[in-house]
């Protein structure tokens, strides 16, 4: 019996997370035919929205063009381990509950899908209602080389959205370094693999 979400995607650096949350990486910019190829087949597979979290690059203007049926958010941050101000979630998971209370389906990607995509992925299902260490789970399942650096300050931000006490953020918190321990991914050589692919 065949769990996933929803399809393996062959061209998009995405995955389903849920039926409809995808994340992942972005398009080939250096080769303008797969960025295309790449783009048609997430609109195949249902995607109608993108939040776009890369600071340093924007496809908005170029997906309007190509897919004009995907609505695009340009939501970028940094990637420097900084702490990550709820705010920001505010606007990315808004926008993701908007689209999928629509019936849409969203990708959340950064640049090569490890940390600022699956963060606000793993934002969107906290608001949800999903446990944490069962979010971090379907994340990785999902895509094995998320690392979800902003974990921390999306637990920060959900349980502020729900007025927590100290001790259950405290709780999440020692569960997310658990998980880490549990789940060690080696960043640097996944780094060096996506770098290797061009990324």
């Amino acid at each position: 019996m065949d769990n996933r979400p929803g399809p393996t995607l062959a061209s998009a650096d995405a995955a389903f997370v849920t039926p409809q949350l995808l994340v992942g990486g972005d398009l080939d910019t250096r080769d303008s035919a797969l960025a295309a190829s790449q783009l048609e087949e997430l609109v195949r597979v249902g995607v109608t929205h993108i939040v776009d979290a890369r600071i340093e690059w924007t496809d908005e203007h170029w997906v309007g063009e190509t897919a004009p049926g995907i609505t695009y958010l340009h939501h970028g941050m940094d990637d420097a381990g900084q702490q990550v101000p709820g705010s920001w979630f505010d606007v990315g998971v808004g926008f993701a509950l908007g689209a999928i209370d629509q019936d849409g389906t969203v990708l959340t990607h950064c640049h090569m899908g490890i940390n600022r995509g699956p963060s606000l992925g793993f934002a969107v299902l906290l608001a949800q209602g999903w446990d944490a260490v069962e979010a971090l789970d379907a994340i990785r399942a999902a895509r094995p080389i998320a690392w979800v650096a902003y974990a921390e300050d999306a637990l920060r931000w959900h349980h502020a959205r729900r007025g927590s006490t100290s001790a259950e953020l405290d709780r999440d918190r020692r569960r997310l370094v658990q998980w880490r321990q549990d789940n060690e991914l080696d960043l640097a050589a996944v780094i060096r693999l996506k770098r290797s692919e061009g990324w």
